[in-house]
């Protein structure tokens, strides 16, 4: 049986008398995809079918009309008609019936992507696309292709902190490379802005040490971020790899980012005025690379981490002290960055604002709190739970079929005269 699309009539009657029983929804999919060709080919004729559609009870028929409406060119007079119906459609569809096709689903929700950003309303997509992920999404472990998106488009409207609600959740499925490294790069970034700089690092070293067989952009920039980001947090960077990086991320990612790298070297020689001159005459690499902002709180950390090794030797310090030794223009100056430094617990001390002198502390937590035991408690319970699932990932995968057979070929074979001789005797 062939899916009447002699009409919009027709089409919008086949569709509404099979969007009833769950049997009946497959058997329209079934039709649909027969007749997909038809419908893409004239959905200038098909488009007001949606009009005539309830998008809550005929989301497989809508979706198939709408994503064969958004496939082609749209012309910027019809791109915030189309936006207000995507985004009706995400609120409104049934998830069982979107998730029999998610590539075409996925597909819609990508071109609304790309129409809020040539409209210059990336905002408009935030809370859509977020609908669209919980929706399409099988568990809060699996990672869509819609992530990015969504990430994306947070980043361009500035709202760090819905963006970063998502990055809660730990991922452990992954359909593309892609999709892992984009969302990576710009949960990093999402990190930056509402900065949660400890999230941000891993999120970047989890792109520079993903498995990759060729070398990509979202690498080598994530990389940059990732030594940018270690020395503002860290105070120090360690150009040295993981043994479980790949082999062409070791070989290439420094030669791609040799100013970060050499921006680190000068930074741990402690000396401000040689780290603002080689700031001053790579300025322009670093602003190409729209990272001056980092660069220059690269520049301002190394205060702090001059102040922080104070911290180790003395107990007490005058301002004007504090100033010469950190390399500080004024006491007034110092006494900013050491009160920054205690409003955000790097270090603890007072300032005696008459005598001008600051006193070291010692960290006052004595991790005996109902909440200090709370917070153990629940990092040690989310450790064995990771710990059971990558053993239950790592007995899956010792059983596929595919990854016995790359191992198997890939193992090296030896032969009996690869072995030394075992010696007759042994001298004790």
């Amino acid at each position: 049986m062939n899916l009447n699309v002699n009409s919009v009539d027709s089409l919008v009657a086949e569709i509404q008398g099979l969007s009833g029983s769950t049997q009946d929804v497959n058997h329209l999919n079934n039709l649909l995809k027969q007749s997909e060709d038809v419908i893409r080919s004239q959905a200038a004729t098909f488009a007001s079918c949606l009009t005539r559609l309830d998008a809550s009870l005929h989301s497989l028929g809508y979706l198939y009309v709408l994503e064969a409406c958004t496939a082609g060119p749209i012309p910027e007079a019809q791109a915030n008609e189309l936006v207000l119906s995507v985004v009706r459609f995400i609120d409104m569809c049934s998830v069982e019936q979107i998730r029999l096709v998610p590539d075409k689903f996925i597909s819609v929700c990508k071109r609304l992507h790309e129409q809020v950003m040539v409209l210059g309303a990336p905002m408009r997509a935030v809370a859509p696309l977020l609908t669209a992920i919980r929706k399409i999404q099988l568990s809060s472990e699996h990672l869509t292709p819609l992530h990015p998106d969504f990430l994306q488009v947070c980043l361009s409207a500035k709202c760090y902190k819905i963006g970063y609600s998502i990055l809660e959740d730990d991922i452990l499925e992954v359909d593309q490379p892609r999709d892992f490294f984009l969302y990576c790069y710009y949960g990093g970034m999402i990190c930056i802005g509402q900065k949660r700089l400890a999230k941000a690092l891993e999120l970047f070293h989890n792109v520079v040490t993903a498995p990759m067989s060729s070398m990509n952009a979202i690498a080598v920039e994530a990389y940059k971020k990732y030594i940018l980001v270690s020395l503002i947090h860290l105070r120090q960077f360690s150009a040295s790899f993981p043994k479980y990086t790949s082999s062409v991320a070791q070989r290439n990612l420094k030669n791609f980012s040799q100013p970060y790298i050499e921006l680190a070297n000068s930074y741990s020689t402690g000396n401000i005025s040689e780290l603002e001159a080689f700031v001053q005459a790579n300025q322009e690499k670093f602003e190409n690379g729209n990272n001056l902002g980092l660069v220059k709180q690269v520049v301002s950390s190394m205060y702090k981490r001059n102040i922080q090794r104070l911290t180790q030797t003395y107990l007490t310090l005058s301002l004007q002290d504090i100033a010469n030794t950190a390399q500080i223009n004024t006491p007034k100056e110092a006494e900013m960055h050491v009160l920054e430094m205690i409003e955000d617990g790097e270090i603890f001390a007072t300032i005696n604002q008459k005598d001008g002198m600051v006193r070291f502390l010692e960290d006052p937590e004595q991790y005996k709190t109902c909440e200090m035991i709370e917070h153990i408690d629940s990092s040690i319970q989310r450790i064995m739970k990771l710990s059971k699932k990558l053993t239950t990932m790592d007995e899956s995968m010792s059983c596929d079929p595919l990854y016995l057979s790359k191992v198997g070929r890939e193992r090296q074979r030896f032969d009996f005269d690869d072995f030394d001789s075992v010696p007759q005797k042994f001298n004790l």
